[in-house]
């Protein structure tokens, strides 16, 4: 097997997504254009998206990095909201979309259109929570477009298998697919209720840290392919785990999370970037395909179809915002008045990625001995709408933030509420030091208990020195004083070694310790500080 190609894609899209951090455009659009270009280039291979590899082998892990850093509390808090985007909005874009394409296009029956409609349904996992760190959205915001990409897939991959069984004359019936829908939702979470628990077990009882990160690795794959063995959902069982993983990752200890968050850092960037160009990859793939729809007509199809996903979900969003409050009291006690700047939002962030692409890639070639009808052409639909919304959304979803002046996160009460967070942990922390030091079992010299005591300090007054002024030479805080102080210090004593080293004093071993200790250090500084 060749595997220059995916080296060269691995890489190439790595650089990119580096060099767009640099831009004010947001990454996922400049790799979509940077593979949109490269496809055209003389001599790049063909990157045909294969369904077989990116649902159980991307999917998992995209979805494990964005459970796992979201907060199971937030998520429950907006439990509404999530479950009327990422259930109630997938399936009326699938009917709503799929009867609008029945009409637009002659001789394209209802169930295939409902296939594409299942396609196009659910908006990315990774480009709209990526735009919204980027803008600073208000948190409440962000945990709704984060919770409605964790498990919007589910809901779009149930749908359309249903779809593509009436397509193919499979006979399925309404309360079929309702039954279909309920074993994928229910049995994806009862797979990922049994397994939560054991792998958490073991991750707190395994105390090798590579094996630990190992395992780490292998669970949202673990979690998928268990639940698709049983027919159930597995986007559904490897995000009922990570957010159960991420809550207690508190009871891990501090080397694996340390090692945790580094490797998990990189699996993300490297997917992440990986994926995004593969969508721009793809056009070659599409247009060969396209026959008979290629011209203006295919043009048009492909306006109007974005046209009306970009409408079906403002004529979703809308109403289930507003409706629970104005018909229920219980909701308007707990809640504000919805305004119209927050669902326009939401409703504008529907950017779609590359899981509609992978699901539009599983239509089948042949259905009934017969061609799927217009297979190529709902290819080229699915990806002029990806495309589309990535680049019209993506683009304008910042300056749309900005415009509309949404209130983002409060810095300052974000601050103090660490700051009394810390104020309280290190009091409590001291009192607990005195009581050790009181026994005489833990007798330590006067300048080591000192430096226990000023390590508390230290962590106490970092948080509460943000909130002062700033330098007025350096136009530097406190706290990122000390931390460059520290850094230059850690600094001085790493070359001191590296000397001793090249002049034979200490060998590499030793050196490697050394280093070791100075950047856990370094580390221990950067937080305090941070």
């Amino acid at each position: 097997m060749d595997v220059m190609p995916l080296l060269l894609l691995v890489a190439g899209s790595a650089a990119v997504a580096a060099a767009a951090r640099r831009t004010p455009v947001p990454p996922p659009l400049v790799l979509v254009a940077v593979g949109l270009v490269v496809s055209y280039v003389p001599g790049v291979p063909d990157y045909a998206l294969d369904p077989h590899i990116v649902l159980p082998l991307i999917l998992p892990p995209l979805l494990y990095t964005a459970a796992v850093e979201s907060s199971y509390l937030d998520l429950r808090a907006n439990l509404r909201p999530v479950a009327l985007l990422s259930v109630g909005y997938v399936l009326f874009a699938t009917l709503a979309v799929g009867w609008v394409l029945h009409l637009l296009v002659p001789d394209l029956p209802l169930a295939a259109a409902l296939v594409f409609g299942a396609v196009v349904a659910p908006p990315d996992a990774v480009a709209a929570t990526a735009v919204a760190r980027r803008v600073g959205l208000p948190s409440r915001i962000t945990t709704i477009l984060q919770g409605e990409s964790l498990f919007n897939d589910a809901t779009a991959i149930t749908a359309f298998r249903v779809a593509v069984a009436a397509s193919v004359g499979e006979g399925v019936s309404w309360a079929g697919g309702v039954g279909e829908f309920l074993l994928a939702a229910l049995g994806g979470t009862a797979v990922g209720l049994v397994l939560m628990a054991p792998l958490h077990w073991l991750r707190t009882h395994v105390r090798e840290t590579l094996l630990q990160n190992t395992l780490s690795l292998l669970i949202p794959f673990a979690a998928y392919g268990v639940a698709e063995q049983v027919h159930a959902s597995g986007v559904i069982a490897v995000v009922v785990v990570a957010l159960y993983l991420g809550h207690r990752a508190w009871e891990v200890d501090f080397a694996t999370r340390l090692q945790e968050s580094a490797v998990w850092g990189m699996v993300a960037f490297v997917l992440e970037s990986a994926v995004f160009a593969l969508i721009g990859l793809q056009l070659p793939v599409v247009m060969r395909g396209l026959g008979e729809h290629e011209g203006i007509e295919s043009a048009w199809y492909a306006l109007a179809v974005f046209a009306v996903v970009v409408a079906v979900r403002f004529l979703w969003v809308y109403p289930a915002v507003w409706l629970p409050w104005l018909v229920s009291a219980r909701v308007r006690a707990r809640e504000r008045r919805p305004g119209w700047k927050a669902p326009f939002v939401i409703a504008w962030a529907g950017m779609r990625g590359v899981v509609s692409l992978a699901i539009a890639f599983s239509i089948p070639v042949v259905a009934e001995g017969e061609d799927f009808p217009h297979r190529y052409l709902l290819l080229f639909l699915t990806f002029t709408t990806v495309i589309g919304t990535l680049v019209v959304q993506g683009l304008t979803l910042p300056p749309l933030i900005r415009m509309l002046k949404l209130p983002g996160r409060d810095a300052q009460a974000e601050t103090l509420a660490e700051a009394n967070a810390q104020a309280q942990a290190s009091r409590v922390a001291e009192e607990r030091l005195d009581d050790l030091l009181a026994d005489e079992r833990n007798a330590l010299p006067a300048p080591l208990a000192d430096r226990l005591r000023s390590v508390l300090e230290r962590r106490r007054n970092a948080v509460w020195e943000r909130l002062g002024q700033v330098n007025p030479v350096t136009g530097e805080s406190v706290d990122d004083t000390y931390r460059r102080l520290s850094r230059e210090m850690i600094g001085a004593e790493r070359e001191v070694f590296v000397k001793l080293r090249d002049g034979r004093y200490i060998d590499d071993e030793m050196l490697r310790t050394l280093l070791r200790r100075l950047d856990l250090e370094e580390a221990a500084a950067y937080r305090e500080a941070g």
